[in-house]
Formats: structure tokens, C-alpha cells, sequence
């Protein structure tokens, strides 16, 4: 690393992978001296890139912050980390044309033969997850709502309901949760004095209001979140009996489906659902023994699938 301009770089990539390192520490890793690190940190100023200098016992050295962002800095592993963050969000229904945009400018800048491997590794990748279709929420909405979580600070939220109806409303955010490709706020809704959960891509507009608030606790905003899911009035109430443990329950029906509690040994499994039809055919993919509380109709859906599988299996080539 003989050469300052490449030293003035590595400067530049060790700031941004270690906030606050220590001017000795600098030195040492530039194989120069405190001065010449003092002396590369104003030539990176000169660039538009301000580093800040901390004095005293903890102090070192960071980038702050400008009016643009400075030239990133990333190694080969570094990259392909990236770019597999990327294709793997938008299969998990992370969508909107900023990721993509991304993925494609991080693939322009690499090497050519890392480019090439990197794009070998795109084609061929395969995904046992299905791939989710996303609804991209405004990132300013995004935005301030995850820093209104994080300071406990009163939001105004413009809001458009399922019906298409609008509201504006006071929200103290308590968390941001990603369920399904969608992104959801909870918080506490002072419209209605209730725990609610909107969603973020219906919000039009968030404004950080300047009354602050104190989230109670035990509040956990993805467990409202599933809870909330799962009482979604769908026209049927199911309350069936399986007969298998409560951490096994747990491992194969999600939380958004319904509620699982202890029952005699078994598990009771309590949920709205919009098909029975569905309903059973997950009871009978599920392998274990049950038995149907309510409803009846329920019974005779089962008993439909029943027959409808001895006819498949009656078949002959």
C-alpha cells in the first residue's frame, strides 16, 4: 500500500466499516503515522467526503454526515452480500422499483469477472420459498414512522381503509413489522383508544407530532400483528381438537391462522376461516388425528374430501 491515493481510499473504506476507530489504530492499519492519517483525513475532506476528528480518551475518527452520499466502498464478499440481500428480498415480496435499481447499479460497479460470477449466481439461484407479490409502502411514510417507533413520538397518519374510506388519526407507533410481502404499523390509535394495525402502504402521509409517549410493557408488535390476523372475521368460526402437542402445533399452523391452547392432552385449535373447504384439506395434510367441535358443516366438508380422495385412489391407469 505504498501509493497515498490508495492509502487515502483504504482510509475512506476503514471509516465506513468502523466508526470512531482511533487515529492510532489508523496508523498502524496504513502503516503511517498519526500525522499522515490527519493529513489524509483533510484530503478526503477536499473530495467533499468531512471526516470528524472526536478528541479525548474515546476518540476517532468518522465520516459525518453530508449533503451526499460518499463513494461506497465494498470487498468482493461484501458485494455478493448485497446482491444476495437483494434477489433474496424480492423473493420474500420486497418490491418497488428503488431495489431493483439498487441491484442493478451494485452489479454495474463490480469487477467484470466478479460481475460475471455474480451473475452466474443470479441465474442459476433456485428458491424452495415461494415467491410473494409485494405492496411497496412510500418510504417517507416508512421512515417516519420506524424513527417516531424508536424516539416514542406521536405520529399523524393520513390513512385509507379496505373500503376506500379516509381518516386522519393520531398513532403512537410502537413497531414496524413485515408480515407477507406488506408492511404493517402497530401502535396505540387515539381515534378509537385501541392497540391497532394499519397498513403501511395505505398511509398517504405521516407527520411526527411534538407529544411523546411510553409503550407499556410486554408489548411485542409482531405477536399483536399475528393475533390480529388471525381474528379477522371470516364467516366461519372453526374450533377443532388435534390430537398432538402444543410445540408441535406451533411448528406447523402459523399464528395468523388462529389461536393454539392446551386441551386434555390435546390441542384446541380455535379460528375464523373464509373456506371450509380450505379447512379441511389443512386438517388433512396436517397427518394428525381431530376432532371437529364446531361447525357441523365442517364434518360434512371433510367427509366431501374424504370421497373425493377414495375416488382419486380408486383410479387406474
Amino acid at each position: 500500500m505504498s501509493h497515498p491515493l490508495t492509502r487515502v481510499l483504504a482510509l475512506l473504506e476503514l471509516l465506513q466499516a468502523r466508526p470512531g476507530i482511533g487515529g492510532a489504530e489508523l496508523a498502524r492499519r496504513l502503516d503511517v503515522d498519526e500525522r499522515t492519517v490527519r493529513r489524509y483525513a483533510a484530503r478526503l475532506a477536499d473530495l467533499g467526503v468531512p471526516v470528524v476528528a472526536d478528541r479525548g480518551r474515546y476518540g476517532g475518527y468518522r465520516l459525518a454526515p453530508g449533503y451526499k452520499l460518499p463513494p461506497l466502498m465494498l470487498t468482493d464478499d461484501e458485494a455478493v452480500a448485497v446482491v444476495l440481500g437483494l434477489l433474496a428480498a424480492r423473493r420474500l415480496g420486497l418490491p418497488g422499483d428503488a431495489a431493483a435499481a439498487a441491484l442493478a447499479k451494485v452489479q454495474r460497479v463490480l469487477p467484470a469477472a466478479l460481475r460475471d460470477r455474480v451473475q452466474a449466481l443470479e441465474q442459476t439461484l433456485a428458491f424452495t420459498l415461494a415467491e410473494r407479490d409485494g405492496t411497496a409502502p412510500a418510504t417517507a411514510a416508512l421512515l417516519t414512522l420506524a424513527a417516531a417507533a424508536r424516539d416514542r413520538r406521536r405520529t399523524r397518519i393520513r390513512y385509507r381503509s379496505w373500503r376506500g374510506g379516509d381518516s386522519e388519526r393520531d398513532l403512537d407507533p410502537h413497531g414496524l413489522v413485515l408480515h407477507s410481502g406488506r408492511w404493517y404499523v402497530t401502535g396505540h390509535d387515539h381515534r378509537s383508544g385501541q392497540i391497532r394495525t394499519f397498513r403501511v402502504d395505505r398511509i398517504a402521509s405521516a407527520e411526527p407530532r411534538p407529544e411523546t409517549f411510553t409503550v407499556p410493557d410486554g408489548t411485542d408488535p409482531a405477536a399483536h400483528l399475528t393475533a390480529s390476523l388471525a381474528a379477522v372475521p371470516y364467516p366461519h368460526l372453526v374450533r377443532v381438537r388435534l390430537e398432538t402437542t402444543l410445540a408441535q402445533a406451533r411448528r406447523r399452523i402459523p399464528a395468523t391462522l388462529g389461536v393454539l391452547t392446551e386441551d386434555g392432552g390435546g390441542v384446541l385449535l380455535e379460528a375464523r376461516v373464509e373456506s371450509l373447504e380450505g379447512m379441511a384439506a389443512m386438517l388433512a395434510g396436517l397427518g394428525w388425528p381431530f376432532v371437529v367441535c364446531e361447525p357441523d358443516e365442517l364434518r360434512h366438508r371433510v367427509r366431501d374430501l374424504a370421497d373425493t380422495l377414495r375416488a382419486q385412489a380408486d383410479r387406474t391407469p
